[in-house]
């Protein structure tokens, strides 16, 4: 049941934007592949993608997420029973045709993303108007990562995005090698603190999925919302997924990174040296995983 109520202001009071379903599925679905990357964190790869004449199927959306791993995303109008059934379905069919995953991820966007592709940690996203207790059960019950959001129109041009339940699944055995996280990694007490750090992000709150990579860790709900790299000499780094220019910068704690490279996910950078940044950290690490 959705119960977020949405107000326009107007000069004489306010008028409530009634929430409502989308004409048809195809609505939802083309609003969405529009604006993936923003409204679900993943890259657009292609739609309406055919799984060939045996396994006889379209899969609604395929995209990459910021991590790398492979997306699979499925539109319901309403509410569907079989919606998860269908989309882990046609992840089974994604994971047993990796190079075809593979050979798309590099024609849409490079050789090396195609390179990288996180075997892993494969996901299903379902979007739909609205999900059974069964559902919610049901994800908590299969090895996969499942992501439910529901949505709702609003007015003529909004649309609200409600995740409703996020399981991060089992990892299943990819060709890359798994790394072991940051134990081991530079001085003892950088590696405490960037343990600590972790176990920050983690403790935020419910449904967030701590994906390992080569040069870092990536913590998400719907979307990355921070990332840790190894300890360097004298610092760790933290990624946030905040617009800098929302945040007042404090010299050698907090840094614009936008269009500069670095491993990890966000454009805004957090440097921690001591137990007391961490500290001081913690209002922008919330604010980051509220807005994931």
């Amino acid at each position: 049941m959705w119960e977020l109520r949405l107000f326009k202001t107007m000069d004489r009071g306010v008028s409530e934007l009634a929430p409502r379903l989308a004409a048809a599925e195809v609505d939802v679905q083309r609003l969405v592949e529009t604006g993936m990357e923003a409204l679900l964190g993943v890259r657009f790869l292609a739609s309406e993608y055919s799984t060939g004449p045996v396994h006889a199927g379209r899969i609604d959306s395929l995209g990459l997420d910021a991590n790398g791993a492979p997306v699979v995303v499925e539109y319901k109008r309403g509410t569907d029973p079989g919606v998860i059934n269908q989309g882990l379905f046609y992840l089974s069919w994604l994971v047993d045709h990796r190079s075809e995953f593979e050979h798309l991820v590099g024609d849409k966007l490079g050789a090396n993303a195609a390179a990288q592709v996180l075997w892993s940690g494969p996901r299903l996203i379902c979007v739909a108007g609205d999900y059974t207790r069964y559902d919610l059960h049901a994800v908590r019950e299969h090895r996969r990562s499942i992501d439910l959001v529901r949505y709702r129109f609003f007015g003529r041009d909004l649309i609200g995005l409600e995740t409703v339940a996020t399981v991060a699944g089992r990892p299943t055995q990819g060709r890359r090698v798994q790394h072991k996280g940051l134990a081991g990694m530079g001085p003892e007490r950088l590696v405490e603190l960037a343990a600590a750090a972790d176990e920050v992000l983690l403790g935020l709150g419910d449904g967030i999925t701590k994906v390992q990579r080569k040069h870092y860790s990536a913590y998400r709900r719907l979307q990355n919302f921070a990332s840790i790299c190894p300890p360097q000499r004298t610092k760790v780094h933290v990624y946030l997924s905040l617009d800098p220019a929302d945040i007042d910068l404090v010299p050698d704690f907090t840094r614009n990174v936008t269009g500069l490279g670095h491993h990890g996910t966000g454009d805004l950078e957090v440097r921690l040296r001591t137990e007391r940044d961490l500290e001081r950290a913690q209002d922008l690490f919330r604010s980051s995983y509220t807005a994931a």
